[in-house]
């Protein structure tokens, strides 16, 4: 399976603009510029879309580990607080906050325990340290 997004890019990093699409039509066109980025702007920017991922994924690995379990889950939600350390341009760490709603059968104890598989254990907590290939085509 492949899922695919496109980013385009024109002009400068401080003035250019560019805008983000996904396969699903989710993202269709949507903006994104040094202002969304860095500053205050209408638009998204990498690091949110890396954090809504992140947020999505572990959500959806903590339901299906409770379901593995044979527990039935409640109403689970995550924020994901990402960390973007702007002297050094580099991503520093998330913050996933958990909040579930009383699963019958399953302690905090439990239920943590099954977050931390989770965390541990999503598509995107692995994903965020896996080798990257490239292919460049320059016209």
């Amino acid at each position: 399976m492949k899922r695919t997004a496109k980013a385009h890019w024109s002009g400068t990093l401080k003035e250019g603009k560019g805008e983000i699409s996904t396969q699903s039509t989710t993202l269709n066109k949507t903006q994104y510029s040094f202002k969304t980025r860095f500053e205050q702007g209408v638009g998204t920017n990498p690091e949110e879309l890396i954090a809504a991922a992140h947020a999505g994924c572990f959500t959806m690995a903590v339901g299906a580990a409770l379901t593995q379990g044979g527990f039935t889950p409640g109403d689970l939600e995550t924020e994901a607080t990402l960390d973007l350390d702007m002297a050094a341009l580099s991503i520093t760490g998330i913050h996933l906050e958990l909040k579930g709603s009383v699963i019958a059968g399953v302690d905090e104890a439990k239920f943590r325990q099954i977050a931390e598989g989770a965390k541990t254990n999503c598509i995107i907590s692995k994903a965020l340290s896996v080798p990257m290939t490239l292919s460049v085509t320059y016209k």
